[in-house]
């Protein structure tokens, strides 16, 4: 089996176990997520508590499976956002070019000289939107790398052949931006939003780890996972399995991704 083979099969067993759990999480966990049992506080995995229960006796498991759901959420529309306005102004700074395309790009050089954790930390201490901010932060982080990839789609097929017979034939701008030059670039960008939500998956878990994400009494990994940083000697498990879920999630988005970068090139030779 080839390498991308291997990633691309590793990639898709772990993201469907991810999806698994959050699309199961909508109609059933094992205990409601929110219930304290002060009888069964800190206790390690068993076959009643497959994670074991935090210090208030909220079951992990159960909460993990939310927080899934809700990390998944923020993760696709930070992507699909971000990746939607990067096609936009890739496609219209790649096509148009000349002072459109330099305006644009040293703006997006701007943008990405600075650290992208900081930006999402001003726009989320700056607005008070609620769970939307987070998907707004994590959106400006991710816009300026799906630019650049569309761009580059762009200035490869705007004087391709079969985009000049277009114009000869009268075809419109958008005509011509969606139809021709846009379906040629998906196959660059689609790896790219795969990982991207690895990224985004990373990137909420960190903002709410710091308390700028998600909040509670909602579940996120990034939140338990800071919970669970009081009582890690405690209560282990707590931050192990957290963690766990964290890990498996990037590897597979990076699998997944990885793997289809490589079936796409390969086929492309």
């Amino acid at each position: 089996m080839k390498k991308g083979s291997i990633e691309l099969y590793v990639g898709s067993i772990l993201v469907l176990a991810i999806l698994t759990l959050a699309i199961a999480s909508i109609f059933y966990t094992p205990f409601p997520i929110n219930d304290m049992d002060i009888g069964a506080r800190s206790v390690p995995p068993s076959s009643v508590h497959l994670a074991g229960t935090d210090n208030m006796g909220r079951d992990i498991f159960s909460r993990l499976m939310t927080g899934t759901r809700f990390t998944l959420l923020v993760a696709i529309s930070t992507v699909t956002l971000s990746s939607l306005a990067g096609s936009v102004l890739g496609l219209a700074a790649g096509y148009f070019g000349g002072i459109f395309d330099e305006i644009l790009m040293r703006a997006v050089d701007a943008l990405t000289s600075f650290p992208s954790i900081l930006i999402a930390l001003v726009v989320v201490t700056v607005l008070d939107w609620g769970k939307l901010t987070i998907i707004l932060a994590l959106t400006i982080m991710f816009t300026p790398s799906f630019t650049r990839i569309v761009r580059m789609g762009a200035l490869k097929y705007r004087e391709a052949e079969f985009i000049q017979s277009c114009k000869v034939y009268g075809c419109s701008t958008p005509r011509i931006l969606l139809l021709h030059i846009y379906p040629n670039v998906l196959p660059l960008l689609f790896p790219s939003i795969i990982v991207g939500l690895s990224n985004a998956i990373l990137a909420e878990s960190s903002m709410s780890y710091l308390g700028l994400g998600i909040q509670p009494p909602t579940p996120s990994w990034g939140w338990m996972l800071s919970e669970a940083q009081n009582m890690v000697f405690k209560s282990p498990w707590y931050a192990a399995c957290t963690g766990s879920m964290i890990v498996l999630a990037v590897v597979g988005f990076n699998c997944l991704g990885e793997g289809l970068r490589k079936l796409i090139d390969s086929r492309s030779l």
